[in-house]
């Protein structure tokens, strides 16, 4: 929360839809703030929803009108279309687009159809920002250039230097004990969802176990919450090959994640769309050889680390996998080369540079106004009371008049 003497400081809240707990984006989210207030900013972090164990560092977005002003700047990390988004739109405040980029829908139709229209919408509503940012950054290079073609006149990037303090702590090693075995561990981290292309993990090491080693296995580590039709699909596939030794761990909590760190070999990665892809990074830090499909914003993460590949053949994926788990050399030619990237990365100054675009937010000029619609905040108004009675008094919010119009 804002301190109480703090009237006279400048001000710059950050928005967004929800703060998730062990993501990239909280971890962005979180290191924005303590660079802010530890330059003297008022700096509050607001959202429509919050991981529980998130919640006490986070306001309601709904506080934010009370709390923002012309003289201010909002941080909007701009994701899905929200109620937030909006919200930060309506109001007077400057503000800074961060853009950590929208899972294109054509992934999602099949599996999450609801998630797949909020993609949609969300890369539809982006375009409305544009006269309305003072300044538009991803998180990447890739992003920056998505944000350029959209039409945004004024874009940077805003380097992701991850914050490693959730891996450099004593491992929990409950799950990840029963695979230290002596067997090859192959791992991957990361949402299991359709872009991650899990299907593409799996057909790699059944063919890396069929003909280079049998005593290994793939360790997928990450939430598949919402995607349980998808995770049946994975089963079918294992189950079809007759591929023993997949593990979909689901998600894992920071030590227990440093402990599938300790005991993997090669981290493998299939994606086919990321904005960033910070486990890269976490791998890189951890001096886990990796091996990576180089589509959309992976070999500039990469940046000259690891091993990138551009043909999905599952045969020549294998032969790069053996390649590296088995020779020695090999692997520490890729670790040097994965370590020097890193220090790249790191030797970035992200304090300085998020600064600089924030003074240079404040101090540019006005923008022309924007368009809001008439009777947005008796919108917002009424939505606020309906709300309170859908939680409240939930007795009364059943009884209010339908749409006679709506489906049943």
């Amino acid at each position: 929360m804002a301190n109480p003497d703090s009237a006279d400081r400048p001000v710059v809240h950050q928005v967004l839809a929800t703060l998730g707990y062990g993501d990239a984006i909280g971890h962005e989210v979180l290191g924005i703030q303590r660079v802010l207030r530890d330059a003297g900013f008022v700096s509050d972090i607001f959202v429509e929803t919050a991981d529980p164990r998130l919640e006490p560092l986070t306001r309601d977005f709904r506080d934010l009108p009370a709390n923002a002003t012309a003289d201010d700047v909002l941080i909007h990390h701009f994701s899905l279309a929200s109620k937030a988004s909006r919200t930060a739109y309506a109001l007077p405040s400057r503000m800074a687009l961060v853009y950590h980029n929208i899972t294109p829908p054509e992934y999602l139709i099949d599996v999450h159809p609801f998630l797949a229209l909020r993609c949609w919408e969300g890369r539809r509503e982006l375009g409305a920002y544009v006269p309305r940012c003072d300044l538009a950054l991803g998180d990447s290079e890739f992003n920056r250039q998505e944000l350029e073609s959209l039409g945004f006149p004024r874009t940077g990037v805003l380097p992701v230097v991850p914050s490693f303090a959730h891996l450099d702590v004593d491992p929990d090693d409950g799950l990840s004990r029963p695979f230290d075995d002596g067997w090859t561990n192959i791992l991957f981290v990361g949402r299991v969802i359709p872009n991650k292309r899990i299907e593409d993990l799996i057909r790699f090491f059944h063919a890396y176990r069929v003909a280079h080693n049998p005593r290994s296995r793939l360790l997928i580590v990450g939430s598949f919450g919402g995607f349980e039709g998808y995770l049946t699909t994975l089963y079918d596939l294992i189950a079809k090959l007759h591929t023993p030794d997949v593990h979909l761990v689901g998600q894992v909590t920071d030590a227990e994640l440093a402990g599938f760190y300790d005991v993997a070999d090669l981290f493998l990665c299939a994606s086919e769309h990321e904005g960033f892809c910070v486990p890269l990074i976490e791998a890189f830090h951890e001096r886990l050889p990796v091996v990576a499909y180089g589509a959309t914003a992976v070999p500039a993460t990469m940046d000259g680390g690891g091993i990138l590949y551009d043909d999905k053949d599952p045969a020549l994926v294998a032969g790069l996998i053996d390649a590296v788990v088995s020779d020695r050399a090999l692997r520490d030619s890729i670790l040097d080369t994965q370590d020097a990237a890193l220090d790249r990365l790191l030797a970035r100054d992200f304090a300085g540079t998020l600064l600089g675009y924030v003074d240079q937010v404040r101090q540019g000029p006005r923008l022309p106004a924007w368009d809001v619609i008439w009777d947005f905040w008796q919108q917002f108004d009424m939505a606020e009371r309906l709300e309170h009675l859908r939680v409240d008094r939930p007795s009364i919010y059943q009884a209010l008049t339908k749409d006679p119009s709506a489906a049943p």
